[in-house]
Formats: structure tokens, sequence, C-alpha cells
């Protein structure tokens, strides 16, 4: 059981998955679903200010090695793209929005680099992000229950 917490866990601080792999994954191996929904959401929550203090502190730093430059070109570039649009034009809403919609390359992580990249006031953007990540946690956990039920 603990194993599985802290692969759940890790599942929903990862780039790779966040609370939209990790619920599923706590919930298919067993744990309780309250529990689940619990800790994705506050590890997923809490990739916020990591991601934040990462870009201002350590990413300057690192900026100084070319293939870190690139390939830090490429994901704000990225990000730019995939959500730039909304998050200008919408501001708060278009950061909640964005962070809520299920789907790969949106989330906390793509939310934390707008947030930088557009320099989004970060108690503003923490609160869109959170409540972001709340819903799309929602939609995750009632669809796997659904889909365990046999229902969807």
């Amino acid at each position: 059981m603990i194993q599985d917490i802290i692969i759940t866990v890790l599942w929903s601080i990862s780039p790779f998955g966040e609370a939209k792999v990790g619920i599923p994954y706590g919930m298919f191996s067993g744990l309780n679903i309250y529990l689940v929904f619990a800790i994705c959401f506050v590890a997923n929550v809490l990739v916020f200010p990591l991601m934040i203090f990462f870009l201002e502190k350590i990413n300057d730093y690192l900026l100084r090695w070319n293939w870190y430059k690139k390939a830090a070109i490429y994901v704000a570039r990225k990000a730019k793209v995939g959500s730039g649009n909304k998050i200008e034009k919408y501001g708060f809403w278009g950061l909640l929005l964005f962070v809520m919609i299920p789907l790969p390359g949106t989330g906390v992580y793509a939310g934390s680099i707008a947030t930088y990249l557009f320099k989004i006031k970060k108690r503003k953007a923490f609160v869109a992000n959170t409540i972001g990540i709340f819903f799309s946690s929602v939609i995750v956990w009632a669809t796997t229950l659904l889909t365990m039920q046999g229902i969807a």
C-alpha cells in the first residue's frame, strides 16, 4: 500500500503525468478513492512553487550552458504557442482554463512556465493553477471512477 501511495504521488508530481496519471494509477491500484484524490491534488499543487523557484533561481544559472539554453528556448516556444493566446487574452481565466483541461501538454508545469514567460503575478497565478488543478483532478477522478464501475 505504501509503495502504491508513493508511486501515485510521484506520478502526480511528474511532468509526464501529473494528477492525470496519478489518480488512475492510485485508483486502479486499489487505494482509497478519496485518499487518491487528496494526495494527487496536493502533490500536483506543490509543483507550482517548485517550478517558480526553479524558473526564477536555477534557470538563470543553467542558461549559461548552450545545451540547456537550446532546450529551454524550445520549451518556452512550445508553451507560448500552446497557451499564449488564451492566457494573454483572458489572463487569470485563460490560465485557469488552460491548466484545467486534462490533456497532455496542459497542467501545472505548462501553467508555471506560462506564468514565468508572461510575467503573471505569482499569487494570482497560484490561485488560477490551484483551481485549474482541482477541476482537472475532479474530471479525471470522476472519469476513472465511472470507468471502474463500467459506466463510462
